[in-house]
């Protein structure tokens, strides 16, 4: 289970902070685990946070939210609500962020990038400015683009590549995502609340569905990448062999 300090926690959020602490003192927000001077937070304070986001988006005021939590915990466990929200708010990966200097980045890339593809990279989420360095979220990611910079792909071609490719995914699990927590809902919340045992239920379910979700997506794209190998590069070899056999003609005539 990832944990994080306040910062990188208000950060992942998308909020400050000053809120983080707000919603704590409000009661909105459970309180972090502490080690010494530091309080450590998980992946269901990170749901509880981006839940209290959107419902403040929705026009909702801290007393109704203070509110809809207060039933929300009355109908199961204190243990299980938190089992749902860390099955929400985790990530799914086993990637561990990094870091990296400009200097490795350049090393990394072969080249000096500049600073429109940087911005470019932030945008998409790829780096986080931090300070004097960038802090890697997916250390995988960042391994393959600077793989297709060091067989001749351009970096611009690669951040286009890794854009339309983001696009298309967030679009795909999105779909796949609504679909499934309408059926899981219908199923165990008809009424609109979770209760009881129902609770520890769907966190179970939820924990269950992402990896077999993963799994559909990688077998799919393997399928997928197959076929259109098949198609593109066979076409290409076609094109070949046919300039070779013209070549040939050529010469004995």
């Amino acid at each position: 289970m990832a944990e994080y300090r306040i910062d990188e926690l208000a950060r992942r959020a998308e909020t400050t902070v000053r809120n983080v602490r707000v919603y704590q003192d409000r009661g909105l927000l459970p309180p972090p685990r502490r080690e010494g001077r530091i309080g450590i937070y998980t992946e269901a304070h990170l749901a509880r946070l981006r839940l209290i986001g959107q419902l403040l988006g929705r026009g909702y005021t801290f007393a109704n939210i203070g509110e809809l939590i207060s039933v929300w915990e009355r109908g199961g466990d204190l243990t299980d609500i938190l089992g749902l929200e860390s099955a929400m708010g985790d990530s799914g990966s086993d990637e561990i962020p990094s870091y990296v200097t400009p200097e490795q980045l350049n090393e990394m890339f072969g080249q000096e990038i500049s600073e429109a593809d940087l911005a470019h990279a932030i945008r998409l989420g790829i780096i986080e400015r931090e300070g004097s360095r960038y802090r890697v979220p997916s250390p995988r990611l960042l391994h393959a683009g600077a793989e297709l910079v060091s067989v001749g792909m351009s970096m611009h071609t690669v951040l286009d590549i890794a854009e339309q490719l983001h696009e298309h995914v967030d679009r795909a699990s999105g779909e796949l995502v609504t679909r499934v927590a309408d059926h899981i809902l219908a199923a165990h919340a008809p009424d609109g609340l979770l209760k009881g045992e129902e609770i520890a239920e769907v966190a179970a379910l939820v924990r269950r569905l992402r990896p077999l979700a993963q799994s559909a997506v990688d077998a799919l794209l393997a399928r997928s990448m197959a076929h259109h190998l098949h198609e593109v590069m066979g076409e290409r070899l076609a094109e070949v062999m046919e300039q070779i056999q013209e070549d040939r003609q050529r010469r004995s005539a």
